[in-house]
């Protein structure tokens, strides 16, 4: 989740995430005024020839059902899951937490604590190394912030296990605790706020800051975790890898590989609700082979190198529409002035080249965002697009993902193993 647009009370709010991202905008209300072997096709379904692969059944031990509804805060196009929180190395002491955000753009699991009330006690709070204060962390916003401390836990998908990992709970240090640097806007560490009970963060990168938190020379300029002694007083500080809040994947005991987001297609119009599956590992098990068209080997972040475009591109499923910058695609007016508004349905090509040199287009819709969300009843959007101040390039967020089979290859090169791809 790279960025965040957001109708609340008919007033726009735009994100842009540093450490972590999430797109969200709140659904209009009236009166407020590839499949895999497809990687040239729109996102488009039902009135002209986009991807239309079907997810499989979520109901094996490595698949985990997917939902686009209205959630917790009627926030359009954000994909949920569930997941179970466990004290570390516990198989009993356990809480499920629904309406998690599926992210394929940041890294680990951060539950807001009111998801998780009184059980947050039994999750132990990580020190920092150096100063042996709880290690907190600052997640900044363009327009606001999150902040809550590190926590050990036992993270459950379905029948997977990551075993005693590093997870963020967000909101449950006081406000007041809050460092100066890290205060940027609104202090958005509620479910409301953020538009669900915490962010699944499955892209491709094992931990979520890296050298950034991890190399003393980097701290005092880049690191987002912070030691407070005490639970106040919080200062920024070294974060070691090991205690960085971790994705779940790779900590997995086999389905450890990468992950495949498979969404069912949807209408062109929009639809109430929608439905995919995550499966865990490619090719680990019989439900998880890779037949994708194409495999694109990216950086660190999950990005395709910025060849032939402006910027980078990425997929980010915590984005809730497509946003790039088209100076010749009409802005909407008024509380939706982020979105574009064409007179007709039209198409862009986004070109890929992948670090390992394979090269491909998508064709992607862009439909009247006025008109989509006159419908106060639909959440899920294949062809809703805006554009983002400071972003270059192309955020290719959850429309994309309709009809498509989308593959993360974790990156494994830290021991030795495979470089990052994306491929659909």
């Amino acid at each position: 989740m790279r960025f965040a647009l957001k109708l609340e009370a008919c007033v726009r709010v735009v994100k842009a995430v540093l450490a972590v991202s999430v797109v969200s905008m709140t659904a209009f209300v009236a009166g407020c005024g590839g499949g895999g072997g497809d990687s040239s096709s729109s996102s488009n379904n039902n009135s002209s020839s986009g991807p239309n692969q079907q997810p499989i059944a979520a109901n094996a031990a490595n698949t985990v059902a997917v939902t686009v509804g209205r959630g917790v805060a009627g926030i359009i196009n954000i994909p949920t899951v569930s997941v179970k929180v466990c004290a570390p190395n516990s198989t009993t002491n356990c809480m499920t937490v629904d309406n998690v955000l599926l992210d394929t753009g940041s890294y680990g699991l951060r539950v807001v604590n009111t998801a998780l009330g009184s059980f947050a006690s039994q999750l132990p709070m990580q020190t920092a190394s150096q100063t042996g204060g709880q290690l907190a962390e600052c997640t900044q916003f363009a327009d606001g912030f999150t902040w809550g401390t590190t926590r050990r836990a036992n993270v459950q998908i379905s029948g997977e296990v990551a075993t005693n990992i590093p997870i963020q709970v967000i909101g449950d240090l006081a406000a007041s605790t809050v460092p100066s640097g890290c205060v940027n806007g609104t202090n958005e560490s509620t479910a409301d706020a953020l538009g669900a009970n915490g962010i699944l963060g499955l892209g491709v990168a094992p931990v979520d800051c890296g050298v950034a938190c991890s190399v003393p020379a980097n701290v005092a300029q880049f690191s987002n975790y912070y030691s407070c002694p005490g639970g106040t007083n919080c200062v920024r500080t070294l974060a070691e890898t090991t205690n960085q809040v971790a994705n779940p994947i790779p900590n997995f005991p086999v389905d450890n590989n990468g992950v495949i987001v498979q969404m069912a297609p949807i209408s062109s119009s929009g639809a109430a609700t929608a439905t995919g599956t995550v499966v865990f590992g490619i090719g680990t098990q019989s439900n998880n082979g890779n037949t994708a068209g194409a495999t694109y080997t990216t950086d660190a972040s999950g990005d395709f190198p910025a060849r032939g475009q402006s910027n980078t591109v990425f997929l980010d499923s915590g984005s809730n529409g497509y946003f790039f910058q088209d100076s010749t695609l009409p802005l909407c007016g008024g509380n939706l002035s982020a979105f574009y508004c064409p007179t007709s349905t039209v198409q862009r090509t986004v070109n890929l080249t992948g670090a390992n040199g394979t090269t491909g287009s998508v064709s992607i819709s862009i439909a009247n965002a006025q008109t989509l969300l006159s419908n106060a009843s639909n959440y899920a959007f294949n062809n809703l697009a805006g554009q983002v101040g400071g972003l270059n390039g192309y955020d290719l967020g959850l429309p994309f993902f309709y009809g498509r089979y989308v593959y993360y290859g974790m990156d494994k090169r830290a021991s030795g193993g495979a470089t990052p791809f994306v491929a659909f």
